[in-house]
């Protein structure tokens, strides 16, 4: 009996008679689900409405051969789900069978028909068949399972970024949001600079780490309401080194990015800021999160400082545009600020 009596089996033959014994062969077997065509041009859609599990093809056709139905099931990408082809022919030449298996054939039934031959055949390219569906089911269930852990490991990974980001900030931000929002002002400053979309969403995640250095600073200095000294202002300026070494080695992009923004967030336009950079010598991480940062840390409250207008900090950081900040990214956040993208 058929080792797989559910399988769907499409013979397509110009010669009724052929496709009648056929018939009656493998239904003796058991095989009961057949298809049945004499048009050689209507296979492919055949093939794709009725999902045969192999196909029994005449090779010698008016019209559309064989050959021309093993080139277009090739060409539609039938051989994808491994669809066995067993080409019926009384020319069993070398040639004939070359050029067969050449467009994709996988076995050969001489006419007139041998039924054992016929069976057997079937059976061993219905069992590859088996096989070769398993395989591409594990695969998919494979493919799943990493692309779920794939998603929770990122998941994960931004979760971490948050809370570090958020460990920094509520160090002097009793709200916690700082750090947040400089990721996404910075994001939207990216993409309106036409960054890829990779390196916006680098910028949302990497942007938030750029106080995490503020965690080796005393909070004697960093929350003091006063003006701070001039030994004061110098530990306070060590947390833009501090944050990069805590960030730094990484061989992730958005830590790279990351540990960019920590170093060179205090940077200068005119060079008067932490390091002494100027212009375009400073990463355009820290000339992006720079503005990002200002603007935030300007518009709310802190321990030693009352919050001001969002109009009133736009004007300052117009002011300062050329010494400060690069013009090219003021006037791109003072766009976005107008047209109400930035929060």
């Amino acid at each position: 009996m058929a080792p797989f009596p559910a399988a769907r089996i499409l013979i397509v033959d110009d010669q009724e008679p052929n496709l009648h014994l056929l018939r009656a062969m493998l239904a003796h077997d058991g095989y009961t689900d057949v298809v049945a065509t004499t048009e050689p041009a209507g296979v492919l859609a055949l093939v794709q409405s009725q999902q045969p599990d192999v196909v029994l093809l005449d090779l010698h056709m008016p019209g559309m051969d064989g050959y021309a139905v093993l080139a277009a099931l090739r060409a539609s990408g039938g051989d994808k789900q491994f669809l066995p082809v067993i080409v019926l022919t009384a020319d069993m030449t070398p040639e004939a069978k070359r050029r067969a298996l050449s467009l994709g054939a996988n076995d050969f039934l001489a006419k007139p028909f041998d039924i054992q031959e016929v069976l057997l055949r079937i059976g061993n390219l219905l069992e590859m068949r088996s096989l070769h569906l398993n395989q591409l089911r594990q695969n998919e269930l494979l493919e799943t399972r990493v692309a779920e852990r794939t998603s929770e490991l990122a998941g994960a990974q931004v979760e971490i970024l948050d809370r570090l980001a958020r460990a920094a900030d509520f160090r002097d931000d009793v709200t916690g949001q700082h750090a947040r929002r400089v990721g996404v002002n910075a994001a939207a400053l990216a993409s309106a600079l036409d960054l890829p979309a990779g390196e916006v969403e680098a910028y949302r995640l990497a942007a938030p780490l750029h106080d995490i250095g503020k965690i080796g600073v005393p909070d004697a200095i960093l929350l003091k309401p006063g003006p701070l000294t001039a030994e004061e202002f110098d530990v306070i300026r060590r947390h833009a080194t501090i944050g990069a070494e805590i960030l730094s080695g990484s061989h992730f992009r958005i830590l790279q990015l990351a540990e960019e923004v920590a170093r060179f967030h205090h940077e200068r336009w005119d060079g008067r800021g932490y390091a002494g950079l100027a212009g375009p010598g400073i990463p355009l991480g820290g000339r992006v999160v720079a503005v990002a940062d200002v603007f935030d840390a300007l518009v709310h409250e802190r321990p030693y400082k009352e919050a001001w207008p969002a109009d009133r900090v736009i004007a300052q950081i117009l002011s300062d545009r050329g010494k400060a900040f690069e013009p090219r990214i003021v006037d791109v956040f003072a766009d976005l600020f107008r047209a109400g993208e930035v929060i």
